[in-house]
């Protein structure tokens, strides 16, 4: 039986808007501030028939398992039993847990029920090889890795168990079915076992530099929190909306534009992944106010799909470096926002493409939230950032590293100007 039908009496099946209860207490700064976790039980009191998380396209052949439709409530609900699962591993509190999946709304409630167990989840690229997880389990220090049974062609619980044979300190391995290896903790059985715990504050999350297994990155919860309300400071997003995302949940910019936009403004997350046409046309068309979240590489195909009215929202995600040509999908088109990200520094939300062109050819008079992000060219040209937003650091092995939000840091690009505006942004 799939830890998917456990929460079925808590989806609401025959529509996707979500019911206009509310949304949670506190800003979207504050409410997140105590982490994903701790945000999701409070919107699932809130409005527990909203709908947070759904999956997209062919997800029989992707994954062996049906796509299906979660409320607040139900999410609440299985992340909770998987945290007290979790919370039986008797690990030390704070301990890093690998989270290695190719996205959607299971890849969403592993990260939430690690957080939630009071561990540190490290995002992990699904399409790294069994040497990229290998490395990756050694530099960031993993204890235990949570995964899938099936991707694709691919049997990620059976690479990991082959790469756990390497490592000693990897104690537990879990996996959603189907296709779970012996050795391999099934994630569904766990789900149906009874008893829920409240979460942990989160103690942050963990991300890999430009998906290198070598460069682990750590932000505190506070700090991904701020991240988000810089995100959204651009146009915030509202409980009645939902997020269609083409971006997988492994790195800064998937997790800022998915998971936590919607956690801060107790909307949904709908995922698109593996990408395929037919599915991507058929999320399109659901009656439900929405915010499109595509690769900048999506732009150009754009334009050849008609977009449904239903479509409020076009947020191009750009990842540094990159050109800042504008490339239009036509005058009736949706709003337009435009995220540079700046590897797992910083991303930078702007009202259209130009804007953060002349931001970044002269952050000083750009018009950003301050108190949580701050953008300034140096001398030689170099683009550095500083506030809560942009805390990140390199994870040592063994301890918790600190971050000073006050502190300028490289963000490890300079943009390119020409006519007193930037057309490119490049490596430093």
């Amino acid at each position: 039986m799939s830890a998917l039908a456990v929460a079925e009496w808590a989806a609401d099946a025959t529509s996707d808007a979500p019911a206009r209860s509310g949304k949670p207490s506190g800003s979207l700064f504050g409410g997140l501030s105590d982490g994903l976790a701790t945000g999701l039980f409070a919107a699932a009191l809130a409005g527990p028939q909203r709908t947070i998380l759904r999956d997209s396209g062919d997800r029989v052949a992707w994954c062996g398992r049906p796509s299906i439709t979660w409320t607040y409530a139900a999410a609440a609900e299985i992340v909770g039993r998987l945290a007290r699962g979790i919370g039986a591993w008797r690990l030390p509190a704070g301990s890093r847990i690998g989270l290695w999946f190719s996205g959607g709304a299971e890849s969403a409630l592993a990260h939430l029920a690690v957080e939630a167990a009071g561990h540190l989840p490290c995002a992990m690229p699904a399409l790294w090889d069994c040497a990229q997880l290998s490395a990756g389990i050694e530099a960031a220090g993993l204890v235990a890795v949570l995964t899938e049974g099936r991707r694709g062609a691919r049997r990620p619980a059976e690479d990991l168990t082959r790469a756990a044979m390497r490592h000693f300190g990897l104690r537990y391995l879990a996996a959603f079915g189907p296709s779970v290896p012996d050795g391999v903790i099934s994630l569904d059985a766990m789900a149906l076992e009874r008893g829920v715990v409240e979460p942990a504050a989160s103690r942050g999350l963990v991300t890999f530099a430009g998906g290198d297994p070598g460069r682990p990155v750590y932000r505190t919860a506070a700090a991904f929190a701020a991240a988000v309300a810089a995100h959204l400071d651009a146009l915030p997003l509202t409980a009645d909306e939902r997020v269609l995302t083409l971006l997988p949940g492994h790195d800064l910019r998937g997790l800022v534009t998915g998971l936590g936009a919607v956690l801060a403004a107790g909307a949904g997350l709908e995922s698109v992944l593996p990408f395929d046409e037919a599915g991507f046309r058929a999320a399109l068309l659901r009656p439900v106010p929405t915010r499109l979240v595509v690769p900048a590489l999506f732009e150009s195909a754009l334009a050849t799909l008609p977009l449904p009215w239903t479509v409020r929202v076009l947020d191009v995600v750009h990842r540094a470096p990159a050109r800042l040509t504008l490339r239009t999908i036509g005058l009736a088109g949706p709003q337009r926002l435009d995220s540079l990200v700046l590897g797992e520094a910083a991303v930078l939300t702007r009202p259209g493409l130009n804007d953060v062109a002349a931001t970044l050819a002269d952050p000083e008079q750009a018009l950003l939230p301050r108190e949580l992000l701050d953008l300034a060219r140096g001398v030689d040209g170099d683009l550095a950032c500083r506030g809560l937003a942009c805390a990140a650091t390199a994870l040592p092995r063994g301890e918790t590293p600190r971050t000073d939000p006050l502190a300028w840091r490289s963000t490890g690009y300079r943009p390119l100007l020409s006519g007193g505006t930037a057309v490119s942004i490049a490596e430093a």
